[in-house]
C-alpha cells in the first residue's frame, strides 16, 4: 500500500493552534458541542435504539429517519479527534459504552442498521422497503455504515483500541459479501461509505474495501430497479461521464471526495479528470461567494447553472463541510492553491455559518438572504448537519499544513505551531498572525539542524486580485497596494515570477530561527457577480480578507433591504473588539430608499452610517433582516411594505404561536406558492387543541370591510396543511364579535383567499383558525383594508 495523494497533510494531532480564532471555537466544540450532541442522540432516543435493537429493552424504534444511527457514529468521531490532542478519561470511558451498546445491535452476519432490526414499520414504505437493501437510494443503510467507517477510523487512530474498528469490519465484510459485480449491483444511494472504505482500507490493507469502494463508484450509470437511481443521487451516468454538479450537493460532495481518494490509490485518471471538470462546473457557475454549495431546499441540492437565489439559498452545513472535504484532496493531487482558496472561502463563510459562537446552536441552511424568518436551532430532527460540525471542528488543524517531499507547505493561515520532518530531520513552524483580521503573518523556521528545503507559503487569490477561481466573481476595483514578503528582513519577490500555483515558494538552507514575513493587504474590497447571474444584477458585495460581509438588523435600524450602497461611498474597515466576540467590521454612508403612500414614488434619504459584520456572524443577536448582495443603483433596491393599516399594527398570537414569524404576517411580501418555505410566514405549533388565533392591534380606531388570507403549507412533508376553517372577529367595547355579511370565508392554496363584510369600526382585529386533526396551519399574509 506505497501509492497514495502526492502531497500528504499534516496531521492535526501534529498540529496545536493557539490563535484565538480557530483555538476558541475547537475548545468549543470539545466543551460544548460535543457533550450537547451526545446528550441529543441520548434524549432523541437515537441511543435506545441500540438498545432496542440489542434486544436489552422493550418498546418500538423511535425517530423519523432511518439515518440517525449515523449522528451517533459523527459524534463518536469528533470526540475522538478531540481526544487525540485532549485526552479525557472521562469521555474516553463514556465512548466505550456506547461502543459496546452499537456492538450489541450488531446482527451476528455483521448486518448494521437499527431501523430494520427494530423493525421500524412507520419507515417502510417511504425509506426502507420490506428487506435489505429494497430501497437503497432513500434506505441510508450503507450511509450509516459509511459513518461508522470513519468513526472507526478515527477512534482506532486516536486511542489505539479496536473495539469500533471491529464492529466495522464486520459491516464492511458484510456489504463485501453482498455487493459486487455479480452480486448486487446497487450503489449506496447516499454517498459516504466510499471514504470510509478507503480509510479502512489504510487501517487494514485489505484490498477488498478499496474494491468496493470502487465498485460504489462505478455502479452509478448502470443499475437497474430496486429503487430510483438519478440525478438526484448521482447515478444517471457513470461517474466518470459526469461534467456537471447535480442533484443531492452532499451526496454530490461526497462522492467526488470518495472518487478522488479511490483514485489516490490506484491512479484512475479518468476519476481526476471528472472531479476536476465538475469542479470547474461548480466555481465557475454552481458557487456562492460564502463558498457554499447547494443553491435548492426542494432536493437540497444543486440547481441550473448560474441560478443563485439568495433568499432561498441551500447551502447546507453539510455541503460546506463536503466542499472542503473535496477542495483539500484535489489539492493533495497537485498542490495548487486554487483548491486552498476556495476551501478558505466556505471554511471561513458557508460552514463556520452553521454553528453559532457559543457552539450550542446550528443553521441547517445558510442562506445570503433573510427578511427574519431564519434562526440557528438547538437540534434538528434530522441533525446531519450538527453531528457533522462535531467531527469537522475538531479536524480543522489538519487543514493547516502540507508536505511534498522537502516542500512544506503553508496552506492556512493560523497562528500556533506544527512539526514536520525533512530526510529524517524534524522541522518545528511556528506561525504568529491575527488573521483573519490581520494579513501579516510571521513563520519561523526551527530545523532541528541546518536543513535544505522549500517553504511555500499560499498567496490567496483574494490577494491576488481573484476573488474565487473561475469568472464568477471579480472585483470592482484594483488594488494597489504590494504583497510584501521577507527572510531575516531581506526581502523577496512576491510578484508573478515567486509565485507558482498560488504559493510563494522560498528554497534555502533553513537554519533555526529563520522568520518569514508575509504581509497580505487587507483593503475593504467590493465585489461583482458575473451578469449571467440575474440574481446578483445591480448588487455588490462585501469581502475583507477571507471573510465574506453582510449587512444585519441590529446594527441598522432603518431596515437592510431598502439600502443603496453606490460605488462612491469610502468603505472603512473598524475594529470592534466588544462586537460578536471581537470582530472587525465595515462602515460608510449609504441612502435609504422608502416609498409613499401610493406605494409608487421612492425618496431618498442620503448619508447615514451602515455597518456590515462578518457573514458567519450573522443572527446571534436575534431574528431580523440580513443582506450580502447590497444594490449599488436605485433600481434594484427592494421597496420597503409601505404603512398599511396591518403594517403599522400590535401584532400577537395564541400562546402556541410561533412568535418571531409575526412581522412576515404584514411583510407584503406576495409568495409565488404557498409552499415556499424560504420566504417568512408564520405558523402554529401541533398540541392537543385545534383552535388558534393571530391578532392586529391597530394604532387608532379603522373602518375594516375586506380582509384576505395567502395560506403557508408544507405538506405532504410535514404538518402544516390548509385549516378546517377560519372566521374574523373585531373587537368592541374589550369583547370580540364574529363579523356579519361575511361572504364565503375561502381555504385554498397559492392564492389570496378574500373575504368581504359588513364594516366595522374597531382598534383589533382577530382571525380564529380551525386547525385539521394533527396538523397545524400557517400564513404567508394577512391583510385587512
Amino acid at each position: 500500500m506505497s501509492a497514495d495523494y502526492p502531497y500528504q497533510a499534516t496531521p492535526f494531532t501534529d498540529v496545536k493552534l493557539t490563535d484565538p480564532f480557530w483555538a476558541k471555537r475547537i475548545e468549543t466544540n470539545r466543551t460544548v458541542t460535543i457533550p450537547i450532541a451526545f446528550k441529543h442522540c441520548e434524549d432523541t432516543d437515537r441511543m435506545f435504539c441500540f438498545d432496542l435493537a440489542a434486544g436489552k429493552v422493550e418498546g418500538e424504534f423511535k425517530g423519523d429517519f432511518p439515518f440517525n444511527d449515523s449522528d451517533v457514529y459523527k459524534v463518536i468521531e469528533g470526540a475522538s479527534f478531540s481526544m487525540s490532542v485532549h485526552p479525557d478519561p472521562e469521555l474516553d470511558a463514556y465512548v466505550d459504552s456506547l461502543i459496546e451498546r452499537i456492538g450489541d445491535a450488531q446482527e451476528e452476519d455483521g448486518y448494521l442498521y437499527t431501523a430494520r432490526t427494530c423493525n421500524a414499520e412507520h419507515l417502510r414504505s417511504h425509506w426502507m422497503g420490506d428487506n435489505r437493501y429494497d430501497n437503497l437510494w432513500m434506505s441510508h443503510e450503507l450511509y450509516n455504515v459509511g459513518h461508522l467507517f470513519e468513526a472507526s477510523y478515527a477512534h482506532y487512530l486516536a486511542t489505539g483500541k479496536t473495539s469500533l474498528l471491529e464492529i466495522a469490519k464486520k459491516c464492511a465484510d458484510r456489504a463485501d459479501e453482498d455487493f459486487g459485480w455479480g452480486k448486487i449491483e446497487r450503489s449506496p444511494g447516499h454517498q459516504v461509505p466510499e471514504m470510509g472504505l478507503v480509510k479502512l482500507y489504510r487501517i487494514t490493507g485489505e484490498k477488498r474495501y478499496l474494491d468496493l469502494a470502487k465498485f460504489f463508484l462505478d455502479v452509478r450509470g448502470h443499475e437497474e430497479g430496486g429503487g430510483k437511481y438519478d440525478e438526484y443521487n448521482q447515478s444517471h451516468l457513470p461517474v466518470v461521464d459526469q461534467d456537471e454538479a447535480t442533484g443531492h450537493s452532499v451526496r454530490a460532495g461526497y462522492m467526488y471526495a470518495g472518487m478522488a481518494d479511490v483514485a489516490a490509490i490506484d491512479g484512475d485518471e479518468n476519476y481526476i479528470r471528472a472531479i476536476k471538470t465538475l469542479w470547474d462546473n461548480v466555481t465557475d457557475h454552481k458557487m456562492y461567494i460564502t463558498g457554499g454549495i447547494g443553491q435548492t431546499a426542494s432536493h437540497e441540492g444543486f440547481m441550473a447553472n448560474d441560478k443563485l437565489p439568495n433568499m432561498s439559498a441551500y447551502c447546507e452545513t453539510c455541503a460546506s463541510i463536503a466542499n472542503v472535504y473535496w477542495n483539500h484532496r484535489l489539492f493533495l493531487f497537485e498542490g495548487d492553491g486554487k483548491y486552498i482558496d476556495v476551501l478558505e472561502r466556505s471554511l471561513y463563510n458557508a460552514m463556520l455559518s452553521g454553528i453559532s459562537m457559543e457552539g450550542d446552536t446550528f443553521f441547517y441552511p445558510n442562506p445570503l438572504a433573510s427578511h427574519g424568518q431564519h434562526a440557528r436551532s438547538e437540534w434538528f430532527g434530522c441533525a446531519c448537519c450538527p453531528s457533522n460540525v462535531c467531527r469537522f471542528m475538531a479536524s480543522i488543524p489538519g487543514y493547516v499544513y502540507a508536505q511534498r517531499d522537502s516542500e512544506l507547505y503553508v496552506n492556512l493561515f493560523v497562528e500556533g505551531q506544527a512539526e514536520m520532518s525533512v530526510q529524517d530531520t524534524k522541522v518545528k513552524l511556528t506561525q504568529t498572525t491575527n488573521y483573519p483580521w490581520d494579513g501579516t503573518i510571521s513563520v519561523t523556521v526551527e530545523p532541528e539542524q541546518a536543513q535544505e528545503m522549500t517553504l511555500c507559503l499560499r498567496i490567496p487569490g483574494w490577494a491576488r486580485e481573484e476573488v474565487l477561481p473561475g469568472d464568477q466573481y471579480r472585483f470592482a476595483e484594483t488594488n494597489s497596494e504590494p504583497i510584501t514578503a521577507s527572510v531575516n528582513g531581506e526581502a523577496v519577490a512576491c510578484d508573478g515570477t515567486g509565485v507558482e500555483k498560488g504559493y510563494l515558494k522560498i528554497t534555502r538552507t533553513w537554519q533555526a530561527g529563520d522568520t518569514v514575513e508575509l504581509n497580505l493587504p487587507m483593503p475593504v474590497r467590493r465585489v461583482l457577480c458575473n451578469d449571467r447571474v440575474k440574481d446578483n444584477l445591480g448588487t455588490v458585495a462585501l469581502q475583507r480578507g477571507p471573510l465574506v460581509y453582510c449587512i444585519e438588523f441590529a446594527d441598522n435600524p432603518g431596515g437592510v433591504m431598502n439600502l443603496l450602497l453606490t460605488d462612491d461611498v469610502t468603505l472603512t474597515a473598524v475594529d470592534a473588539p466588544d462586537l460578536l466576540g471581537g470582530v472587525t467590521v465595515i462602515q460608510g454612508n449609504v441612502s435609504t430608499m422608502v416609498s409613499d403612500d401610493n406605494k409608487s414614488l421612492r425618496v431618498v434619504e442620503t448619508d447615514h452610517a451602515f455597518t456590515a459584520i462578518p457573514y458567519y456572524a450573522w443572527s446571534h443577536r436575534g431574528p431580523g433582516s440580513m443582506l450580502v448582495w447590497l444594490p449599488r443603483d436605485i433600481e434594484t433596491v427592494a421597496v420597503p411594505p409601505s404603512p398599511t393599516i396591518a403594517f403599522k399594527s400590535t401584532k400577537s398570537c395564541s400562546s402556541n404561536g410561533w412568535g418571531r414569524q409575526l412581522f412576515s404576517l404584514s411583510d407584503q411580501l406576495v409568495p409565488q406558492a404557498s409552499n415556499k418555505q424560504w420566504q417568512p410566514f408564520f405558523s402554529f405549533r401541533l398540541r392537543e387543541t385545534t383552535a388558534e388565533w393571530v391578532q392586529y392591534d391597530f394604532e387608532k380606531t379603522e373602518t375594516i370591510s375586506t380582509s384576505s388570507i395567502y395560506w403557508f403549507l408544507n405538506s405532504p412533508d410535514g404538518n402544516c396543511s390548509l385549516p378546517a376553517s377560519w372566521r374574523l372577529l373585531y373587537r368592541v367595547d374589550g369583547e370580540w364579535k364574529e363579523v356579519s355579511g361575511a361572504s364565503e370565508y375561502e381555504v385554498a392554496a397559492d392564492k389570496f383567499c378574500s373575504v368581504t363584510f359588513d364594516a366595522v369600526q374597531t382598534d383589533a382585529m382577530r382571525l380564529e383558525v380551525q386547525l385539521q386533526p394533527d396538523q397545524v396551519a400557517g400564513l404567508h399574509e394577512w391583510s385587512v383594508e
